[in-house]
């Protein structure tokens, strides 16, 4: 079984087309999703936010969900799911500090702004609705979280975590606090395996919904035995923003193991959705990264378990060794001060004085 991963589109349509574009797994027809015989479509969660086509987005996925069943897996993302919460301070009770003498849309945009991390949705809904009323702004959302709304209807469609033989996807990461634990749990009450554990996850989550940043580094080795354990050799995730392409960490103590990290907004690309296609034995990438130098370049390779690779590793000046470029040289990653980020490309034949164990 072949999965096509994606995650984190947050609003923008063009990582969903370009995602989809020459994809062998999954395509867009006239602007509904096709899934290839034989192949499954992850999405990893945040389709909303950033960018003007949040609901057409979720429509989009919602009707895929609904056509192919269990051959699209939803997961619900920070920013899918915190739209819950507008249901009730837009009706009257207001998160602490929040202004009480505005009007509805200034209490959203409030919201957005200074609980959400999305200070700019509000004006991207009103640009998706071809509407200057704050009003039509503010009752969108809340339609949209109605019992028949569509967000409503594709958190409904969502889970919190997906296991396809060796491979995990969540959206946030797998931690030291919360590996095996199920909010509303007891204290140090912890699932045995990976497979109690999400159908623990899938009893919350429905339970809550009626009801109603890690940094790209490895879990913790006792988190890692504990997920090889129940077989799980890969984590893939979304949430935490990768740059313009996903990012693969590994390290020589664990080298069975990998993390996969494939929220690329806030990259120098951000027209363009990567492209994961991901088996037991290997992950396939296709995107587009740009280089310090401003020069743009594809990515384009397949990271083989039984095969050596320095994709995944870190060299001895810190830089991760993210991804292997079209033109057969590496992209070499480092984060530096103030949110910036260096990425610069290196031959194969350099790795070797750049690696902290040059035999890969």
């Amino acid at each position: 079984m072949s999965i096509a991963y994606l995650t984190d589109v947050e609003g923008k349509w063009e990582k969903l087309a370009s995602f989809a574009a020459d994809n062998p797994l999954v395509s867009l027809v006239g602007g509904t999703l096709r899934i290839a015989d034989g192949a499954t479509f992850v999405f990893g969660g945040d389709a909303i936010d950033r960018g003007p086509h949040a609901r057409r987005i979720v429509d989009t996925l919602l009707a895929a969900r609904r056509t192919y069943g269990d051959r699209v897996v939803l997961l619900a993302g920070n920013r899918d799911l915190n739209k819950l919460r507008l249901v009730r301070e837009l009706g009257g009770a207001p998160p602490p500090g929040a202004p009480t003498d505005g009007s509805r849309g200034e209490l959203l945009r409030w919201i957005f702004a200074n609980t959400m991390g999305a200070r700019s949705a509000f004006e991207h809904r009103a640009t998706e609705l071809g509407t200057t009323r704050d009003d039509d702004v503010v009752d969108s959302f809340l339609a949209d979280l109605a019992p028949t709304g569509a967000l409503r209807q594709y958190l409904a469609a969502c889970r919190l975590g997906y296991r396809a033989g060796a491979t995990l996807f969540v959206h946030g990461g797998v931690t030291s606090e919360n590996h095996g634990y199920t909010p509303g749990g007891a204290t140090g009450d912890r699932a045995a395996t990976v497979d109690a554990w999400l159908a623990a996850l899938d009893a919350f989550y429905t339970h809550e919904l009626a009801a109603a940043h890690p940094a790209a580094e490895l879990p913790a080795p006792h988190v890692v035995a504990w997920l090889q354990a129940s077989g799980i050799d890969r984590v893939v995730v979304g949430h935490t923003p990768s740059g313009d392409c996903p990012a693969i960490v590994r390290a020589h103590h664990a080298a069975s193991f990998e993390l996969v990290f494939a929220d690329n907004s806030y990259g120098r690309v951000e027209e363009r959705g990567s492209q994961l296609a991901i088996t037991d034995a290997q992950i396939v990438v296709a995107a587009t990264t740009e280089l310090d130098d401003g020069t743009r370049h594809a990515v384009d390779f397949a990271r083989v378990r039984a095969e050596p690779s320095p994709v995944g590793l870190r060299t001895s000046d810190g830089h991760l060794v993210k991804a292997q470029l079209a033109d057969g040289r590496y992209l070499l990653f480092r984060g530096l001060a103030d949110r910036r980020v260096e990425q610069v490309a290196a031959e194969h034949g350099d790795l070797a004085r750049l690696l902290r164990h040059p035999a890969v």
